[in-house]
C-alpha cells in the first residue's frame, strides 16, 4: 500500500502535509544541495517587505537549552526584488511556493500581496501578524482582534488567491485571534510564531541579544504549539498548519492529531537541512505500518 499523503487548505492542494518556516529556510534555493524542493507539500520563503529592510543589529541569535532565540528583524531585500530576481528561479518547482508578508503599516501588507498578485506562480501567501522581532507592524497586529481584522481585510481585498494568516502565540487567547483572522477572510491559520523570550549573559552582564527581547522557537515551545492548535482546530472551521518545535515525523503527527492540516518545519533546518525529507518519509513509514491509506484520516483524533 502507497499512503496517500496529499492534503489540502481550501482550495491549496499539497503533495503532502510538510512545509519550510518562513526565515528558516531562506528562499529555498540555499537548500537545493541537500534537499529534494520538490519532494515538499511547499517552502515558504523568508518574510518579504514594501521596502528592504537591514534586520536588527548583532547580536541576534543565541542558543537556548531545547530552542533558540532571534531577533533578526525581518532582513530582507523588498519585494520588488523577489519579483525581479527571486521569482525568476522558483517557478519552475512543483512544490507550492508560498510567500510570507510582514509590514510596518496596514498599507504595506496590502500592497506587498497586491504586487505578488500578478505571478501566477504564487497561489498563496502568508501574512505574519505575529512577529515579535520589529518594532513597528508585526505582533503588534496579531495581538488583538481588531488589528488582526484590519490586516487580513485590507490583504483580502488585494489577494486573489489562498490567504494564510500567522498568528502569534503572545496573547491570552489565541481562538480569539484566530476567529477574528477567519471572519476576515483567512482561508488558513497558521500557528505558532515564535514566543517573546529573552537570556542574560552573567559573565558580561548584558542581554544575549541587541533587542534584549526575541523569539523563541524549537522543541522548548512544542507542547504549547501542540495545544494551540489543538484548541484553535475546534474554535475555526478553515485549515490550521502547525509548527513550532517540528523535527520528526512523530512531533509532525502529534500536530495533526491535534488538528493540523499541514505543519512547518522551522529551527530544526538550521540543525540539519535533511529534516524535512526524514519528516515525510516517516509519515509515509508511519501510514504503512498503522495500515493508514490517508494521512487526512488522523486529522483531530484527539
Amino acid at each position: 500500500m502507497t499512503p496517500d499523503l496529499s492534503v489540502k487548505l481550501g482550495s491549496l492542494e499539497l503533495q503532502n502535509p510538510v512545509l519550510t518556516a518562513s526565515g528558516t529556510f531562506g528562499y529555498g534555493e540555499e537548500f537545493a544541495d541537500f534537499v529534494d524542493l520538490d519532494r515538499l507539500g511547499g517552502f515558504i520563503v523568508k518574510g518579504t517587505t514594501l521596502a528592504p529592510r537591514e534586520g536588527n543589529p548583532y547580536p541576534r541569535m543565541a542558543e537556548t537549552p531545547s530552542g533558540m532565540l532571534n531577533a533578526v528583524g525581518l532582513q530582507n531585500k523588498g519585494v520588488d526584488y523577489f519579483i525581479e530576481h527571486i521569482y525568476p528561479r522558483l517557478r519552475g518547482y512543483r512544490s507550492e511556493v508560498i510567500v510570507n508578508v510582514s509590514g510596518a503599516c496596514v498599507d504595506d501588507y496590502a500592497e506587498v500581496c497586491r504586487r505578488l498578485a500578478d505571478l501566477d506562480k504564487i497561489h498563496a501567501v502568508e501574512v505574519n501578524i505575529s512577529c515579535p522581532n520589529v518594532k513597528h507592524g508585526g505582533m503588534a497586529f496579531g495581538t488583538t482582534t481588531a488589528g488582526a481584522s484590519e490586516v487580513v481585510s485590507a490583504v483580502r481585498k488585494a489577494w486573489p488567491r489562498h490567504l494564510m494568516v500567522k498568528l502569534s502565540p503572545n496573547v491570552t487567547d489565541i481562538t480569539e485571534i484566530a476567529r477574528a483572522a477567519e471572519a476576515s477572510g483567512a482561508d488558513s491559520l497558521s500557528l505558532i510564531n515564535t514566543m517573546l523570550g529573552m537570556a542574560v549573559d552573567v559573565e558580561r552582564r548584558r542581554p544575549m541579544l541587541s533587542t534584549v527581547t526575541g523569539g523563541l522557537s524549537g522543541p522548548a515551545v512544542k507542547p504549547v504549539a501542540v495545544r494551540m492548535v489543538w484548541q484553535t482546530a475546534k474554535a475555526v472551521n478553515i485549515p490550521i498548519v502547525g509548527l513550532g518545535g517540528i523535527r520528526t515525523g512523530d512531533d509532525a503527527l502529534e500536530f495533526i492529531m491535534a488538528g493540523a492540516t499541514a505543519v512547518q518545519v522551522g529551527t530544526a533546518n538550521f540543525l540539519d537541512p535533511a529534516t524535512t525529507m526524514r519528516v515525510i518519509d516517516r509519515l509515509n513509514e508511519y501510514c504503512v505500518r498503522h495500515n493508514v491509506s490517508n494521512i487526512n484520516s488522523l486529522r483531530g483524533i484527539i
